[in-house]
């Protein structure tokens, strides 16, 4: 080989070499821009996953419910929140709304945002559920088909009890004048009348009857009240009516504050239930159901029905219930019917209280 061979031959291999670096050089490159966007990539999506599964440090719920539950909720939710907090990590704010029952359920209708209702009857609930902000089935979510609190309707009357009220046919008899809230407006004054209307049909009357001794006792009326907390303020703060239909609780947490009260529970009454439900549109707008599903869930612990308790309320705690302090508290009622023996809410609603109903017809013929 001559020398010019020679030099071409180291020529094209230094030439060759230069290209293999070059080329590494570049792969090199590459694959550094590629594993630093694939970084990136997993960077971002490991941040956006655990902005996605953290939970925040506050949550809010919005607590809608009828008006004489309000003294049970100031300790319940406390305790509750204190628990949360224990558990998970998280501050809870509650917004409370109480009224009457009626009134509560179209505020939530017409916009409040309520996360979790509490109202007087279910059917009020349903009314919710018929606007399309409660799932259906709501009742079949918690327990005791979502009733969590309930009472029985009493007698008040006057110290002494003058007119001598001892049972609902009482209510009837001329000369006396009952204060009760009117059941168009009022969930508790519905109650008032299935109570009065069970009364006569547990003691042989047909409806006929029934409805008579009704339209007696509305007669001896004189006025009807918007709500439940009006006739309470009629009677005791106002003076008016020799005697009061109301629940047991609203009256056990007027003797609480002072009140004296002298008032009877009949042996043939109705058991007033309270139902419970989340409001599923809203929980999933504001993002909060496992706390609401939560708290609804702990207001049928026995802690939680204690509180309830101390404020009149029998407890749905059949356990609770029948402990010693509580069984004395509240005495088993003879003849004690449920909504459901009257046919549901649906068909009470019909029959008693739409427009045209019976309660509209005692009305025209009382001439109110």
């Amino acid at each position: 080989m001559n020398l010019r061979s020679l030099k071409q031959l180291q020529f094209r291999y230094k030439l060759n070499s230069l290209k293999s670096f070059v080329s590494l050089f570049l792969a090199g490159i590459c694959l550094s821009v590629s594993v630093t966007a694939c970084s990136g990539v997993n960077q971002s999506n490991s941040s956006s996953s655990t902005s996605a599964t953290a939970k925040p440090q506050n949550v809010e719920l919005t607590l809608v419910s009828f008006a004489v539950t309000r003294d049970a909720y100031k300790a319940i939710i406390p305790k509750f929140s204190e628990k949360w907090k224990q558990e998970h990590n998280q501050t809870i704010t509650f917004r409370q709304s109480y009224g009457g029952s009626g009134s509560q359920t179209r505020a939530v209708i017409d916009g409040l945002s309520a996360d979790i209702v509490h109202l007087a009857l279910a059917l009020d609930t349903q009314k919710i559920e018929k606007a399309g902000l409660i799932q259906p089935g709501w009742e079949k979510e918690v327990a005791n088909n979502g009733i969590v609190s309930k009472s029985v309707a009493v007698l008040v009357t006057r110290e002494g009890n003058p007119k001598n009220i001892k049972t609902w046919s009482d209510l009837s008899k001329e000369g006396v004048k009952l204060i009760t809230a009117d059941p168009k407006t009022s969930g508790v004054a519905r109650w008032n009348f299935l109570a009065l209307w069970n009364s006569a049909i547990k003691t042989d009357a047909d409806e006929a009857k029934a409805v008579e001794f009704v339209s007696q006792v509305y007669k001896n009326v004189p006025i009807l009240t918007k709500d439940a907390r009006e006739a309470t303020d009629a009677f005791f703060k106002q003076g008016q009516g020799d005697a009061l239909v109301n629940y047991e609780n609203e009256i056990i947490l007027a003797q609480q504050k002072g009140l004296k009260v002298n008032y009877i529970i009949p042996d043939v009454n109705i058991s007033i239930d309270n139902p419970i439900a989340v409001v599923d549109k809203n929980v999933d707008k504001h993002g909060n159901r496992e706390v609401a599903e939560a708290f609804v869930k702990y207001l049928f612990t026995a802690e939680a029905q204690q509180e309830f308790a101390k404020v009149g309320f029998r407890p749905v705690d059949e356990t609770l219930a029948q402990t010693k302090e509580l069984a004395n508290q509240y005495p088993t009622v003879k003849m004690l019917s449920t909504v459901q023996d009257l046919g549901g809410w649906n068909t009470v609603q019909q029959k008693f209280f739409a427009d045209g109903a019976i309660f509209d017809q005692i009305q025209a013929k009382i001439q109110r």
